[in-house]
């Protein structure tokens, strides 16, 4: 697992996929990988806000309204060049130019070349987030043959499509099985436990360690933290990261 590098790409902002980095980057340092993040998003610097991980923000803008992906190169440079078990959140809005740099300049395959392993992090929402991040998964698996890790969030509502078939059941998920090393499955939570107690979590920037030693949390709220954290720490063993 040492020396990959893990993109967590999603072109729908809203979607979860920021708070799933935060736990991706917490499993890496609870199992004591050499972890390092990245925050690429220029809107909302969420994954950069956590001071509990060691976060890197990159400035990839080019004045206030466009992106440069010239300015790519001193973050891949980074990739490229240290040790370690790195994390990047990307943002909406950097989605399509990043991944275009990593296409036209064969990113993947020097990374690869480097001595890295790269996996491609999705992210799935239920409800009115279906579709839109149907369409983000299905690019991110079709401009790359990296292996694939699939988030599934439930937050929002079923993962089903508009005739109501199941996600995991639909063409856009066979069509790229063969891909996936792993699912993790964040699920529907009673929203008056165990939701308001992680958007307590999540608006503090808090990591779930920072969360049982705080305070501000009672003790069943630490309670209901500890057993979220080990349902998804445990999804998390069983990707094949090898």
């Amino acid at each position: 697992m040492e020396n990959s590098v893990h993109f967590m790409l999603q072109s729908k902002g809203g979607c979860g996929k920021t708070f799933s980095a935060s736990l991706l980057a917490q499993y890496f340092m609870k199992i004591g990988t050499n972890f390092k993040g990245f925050d690429t998003d220029q809107e909302n610097r969420d994954f950069h806000a956590y001071k509990g991980l060691p976060i890197r923000y990159v400035d990839v803008m080019q004045g206030k309204t466009s992106i440069d992906q010239k300015k790519f190169d001193g973050f891949m440079e980074s990739l490229l060049t240290e040790d370690g078990v790195f994390v990047v959140d990307n943002g909406a809005n950097s989605f399509t130019p990043l991944l275009g740099y990593l296409v036209e300049n064969n990113g993947i395959e020097l990374l690869r070349e480097s001595g890295k392993t790269v996996f491609l992090h999705g992210i799935i929402g239920g409800g009115d987030n279906y579709e839109s991040t149907i369409a983000g998964f299905n690019d991110l698996a079709f401009n790359s043959d990296a292996p694939l890790v699939l988030w599934l969030n439930e937050h929002f509502g079923e993962l089903v499509d508009s005739g109501g078939t199941p996600f995991m059941k639909t063409d856009d998920f066979m069509t790229h099985a063969k891909k996936l090393r792993g699912v993790v499955m964040l699920h529907k939570l009673n929203p008056q436990t165990y939701g308001e107690d992680i958007k307590k979590m999540t608006k503090a920037r808090m990591t779930i360690e920072e969360v049982i030693s705080s305070s501000e949390f009672v003790l069943m709220e630490k309670q209901r933290m500890r057993t979220f954290a080990k349902d998804i720490f445990e999804q998390l063993a069983k990707v094949k990261f090898q």
